[in-house]
């Protein structure tokens, strides 16, 4: 599997994110520019997730799938089971339910939050409930490019 390399615009790898993008913000989503899409990638999926999270592993704030294949995604992405403005892609069930949130970790804690945008062979339908992992276990065998980016916050 390909690096997909992506700039997730106003959050530099390492970096602490904008308050616009946090649950202490706007809690919009940002705008990405994908650097080397392949050809072959139909649609891209897009996860969030908290990394430091105490309680989980990993804590999902954010999944949305189906987005056609494109160099560059709008930011402030809005709500909903399905976007009309993104190709009727879908969104997930994490934090967001069916929508983006944003870091909002305890107030006084810095939490590292993982980006990762996935460039897919075809569109993915789940029967079942939309979770990262329900999504991960249906896509694994059309995931063509994978890259992240983390940032903090708090």
């Amino acid at each position: 599997m390909d690096t997909l390399l992506f700039e997730c615009v106003g959050i530099k790898n390492g970096d602490k994110f904008p308050i616009e993008n946090t649950g202490r913000g706007r809690d919009i989503s940002p705008e990405f520019v994908i650097k080397n899409l392949s050809p072959s990638a139909k649609t891209i999926a897009i996860t969030l997730e908290d990394i430091q999270h105490p309680l989980f592993k990993s804590f999902t704030h954010w999944l949305i799938w189906n987005i056609p294949a494109a160099e560059k995604i709008t930011g402030a992405i809005p709500g909903g089971k399905t976007v009309p403005s993104l190709g009727n892609a879908r969104q997930g069930i994490g934090y967001g339910w069916y929508k983006y949130a944003g870091p909002k970790p305890p107030k006084g804690q810095q939490h590292l939050y993982r980006f990762t945008v996935y460039a897919l062979d075809s569109e993915i339908e789940l029967s079942i409930l939309p979770t990262k992992e329900n999504f991960i276990k249906k896509a694994e065998r059309h995931i063509i490019q994978q890259g992240n980016i983390v940032g903090k916050y708090e």
